[in-house]
């Protein structure tokens, strides 16, 4: 079943990526669009392959999210850095969690300077050579407004940069005018028309999924344990209860997605070491909101958005955002508040270590008896309290293991490099 369509991954991605740093993910969605226009002028490619370039292209940078937060308010002091942090880290990343692997050397070489490139053999350097030049020029562009003086990189053509494709790029914008495109936005038209030819399939789709809630760890790597916690548990009482394959489904994608809109709350509030004030409670609940936007902005299907930002409502109505009652929630709904609320007491918190079973049990029968939290749903976990705990332990580790072992061969390569 299609819950969301090709294209739409890309902008669910994209958008998910701007409530991190949204100049950066702009700096990437321009970097494409020149690049975009040298390949259709080259003409070799066909429109699929330049879809699924441009989506690479608009994430070239995707590792310096975790490697280089402090330095992406200055794109020019960025720029000037020792680049291997984060297209290692970015390289890795795309390997391990995309579907499009093939394109993950095009993140690890697109700062290599083109006479080293030249002696490597992979079959889409000359992208990396392109991603090179079209980022250099958006960054010292924009940088340097009408200084900006389009042949100051002409000197390292053949040395630094690929002769070849700076004269592509010279053509281009002469033809296409492209600066001006980029000035007005009219870019953006061409970059959502080409990638209406995204072609992704049902599995593709469900591991950009999972890569972007693997996103969620640059700002925060609590929140990719809270959400992999969270899926095991709807997971096994989803099982305990018969759902339908299709239910379960649902579920999963709620699961996996319900805490995209935490990247937009400041770090000082998710975490605080203390009780938070009335105003700071206020803005953490935003996130609710935020995942909405992000979700239907990407053109989700509506129950798994209904799913994804009901996990904070009650069913005597107390909750948020919407105060809906029991009678209007899905049988999804309900078992992901209480996975979530599970996930909340047994996971570490920067204020206080995990409860213990009686504590997590005694507050669970308690929100059950209030009816706020489904009794059903309470007392089918309880029932199976160890036997399910066990599992999120099992199950969580598989899920984990992949993000760990990315984080493993990043900081490997770092101390290689001492970086």
């Amino acid at each position: 079943m299609e819950y969301i369509k090709s294209k739409d991954i890309f902008i669910l991605m994209r958008e998910t990526l701007r409530l991190i740093h949204p100049r950066l993910i702009d700096h990437g969605s321009r970097v494409a669009y020149m690049v975009y226009m040298m390949l259709k002028d080259k003409g070799i490619y066909e429109e699929f392959e330049l879809a699924d370039i441009v989506m690479v292209a608009s994430l070239h940078d995707i590792g310096a999210y975790k490697t280089e937060a402090g330095s992406l308010n200055d794109m020019l002091r960025y720029e000037s850095r020792d680049s291997r942090a984060h297209t290692i880290y970015g390289y890795l990343f795309f390997k391990y969690l995309s579907p499009v692997e093939d394109l993950a050397k095009v993140i690890m070489y697109h700062h290599m300077d083109y006479e080293q490139l030249q002696k490597v053999d992979y079959p889409y350097k000359d992208l990396a050579a392109y991603i090179n030049i079209a980022e250099k020029m958006d960054i010292y562009s924009t940088a340097m407004g009408s200084q900006f003086d389009l042949q100051m990189f002409h000197k390292q053509a053949g040395t630094k940069l690929s002769e070849e494709g700076l004269n592509l790029f010279y053509q281009v914008v002469k033809k296409y005018d492209i600066f001006e495109k980029i000035k007005t936005g009219e870019y953006k038209g061409e970059l959502d028309d080409i990638i209406d030819y995204m072609i992704f399939s049902n599995e593709d789709k469900k591991k950009f999924l999972e890569m972007l809630m693997y996103c969620t760890g640059f700002r925060e790597e609590h929140i990719v344990v809270d959400t992999v916690t969270s899926i095991c548990i709807c997971e096994e009482i989803a099982n305990k209860l018969m759902m339908t394959a299709d239910e379960k489904e649902k579920l999963y994608y709620g699961a996996l997605l319900h805490d995209l809109g935490m990247l937009a709350i400041p770090r000082e509030i998710v975490e605080a070491p203390k009780s938070l004030s009335s105003e700071e409670i206020k803005m953490l609940r935003k996130h609710v909101a935020v995942t909405e936007k992000v979700l239907n902005d990407a053109a989700m299907r509506s129950d798994i958005v209904s799913i994804a930002t009901g996990h904070h409502e009650r069913a005597d109505g107390s909750g948020y955002p919407k105060k809906t009652k029991n009678f209007q929630m899905s049988q999804e709904q309900r078992i992901l508040q209480v996975a979530d609320v599970v996930t909340g007491m047994t996971n570490k918190r920067s204020y206080r270590d995990p409860l213990p079973k009686d504590k997590v049990i005694s507050i669970l029968e308690e929100e059950a008896a209030k009816n706020r939290l489904n009794k059903q749903i309470v007392n089918t976990f309880i029932d199976f309290y160890d036997d399910i705990m066990q599992s999120i332990q099992t199950k969580s580790a598989e899920i984990m293991k992949m993000y760990q072992t990315l984080n493993s061969q990043y900081a490997q390569v770092s101390k290689r490099f001492k970086m």
